[in-house]
């Protein structure tokens, strides 16, 4: 169903559906008590979960490990006036289990950045929320 607005919400399972759909996000996190906002390369694992691929000494994996960021992701046509947006919110952390670390080296994303010592961030899915904008041609808003 569509709002007034032009803005439909979307449910969980679509969410993670149009997630897996792009390679960038955000990372929204807090830096020095200011917000920080952060694109980066991201999968989903089977639990739902974002994992990122980081540096073990990037301030990143310093500033999130332990504590609650937003992470969105998007896609827009501007053409068409027409897009979505979906924020999962949840806890970060640097995955420490060796096994899992193993895991992700095959399935985890790899990082668009060169680096050495590199480790994964999982973001728990604890909140997950998007919204579909459906597009309007220019004659619809004139």
């Amino acid at each position: 169903m569509f709002q007034s607005d032009g803005f439909r919400a979307l449910e969980h399972q679509e969410c993670l559906r149009l997630l897996a759909k792009v390679p960038v996000g955000r990372v929204v996190y807090t830096r020095q008590a200011l917000p920080a906002v952060l694109p980066v390369n991201f999968s989903l694992d089977a639990d739902s979960s974002v994992l990122l691929c980081t540096s073990r000494d990037s301030d990143l994996a310093r500033a999130i490990d332990g504590v609650v960021v937003a992470f969105e992701a998007d896609e827009f046509h501007a053409e068409h006036r027409a897009g979505w947006s979906v924020v999962v919110t949840g806890r970060a952390a640097v995955v420490t289990d060796p096994a899992e670390h193993e895991r992700l080296l095959r399935t985890g994303p790899d990082s668009w950045m060169p680096m050495r010592d590199g480790v994964f961030v999982r973001i728990e899915a604890g909140m997950v929320s998007g919204r579909e904008l459906m597009g309007a041609s220019v004659h619809d808003t004139v």
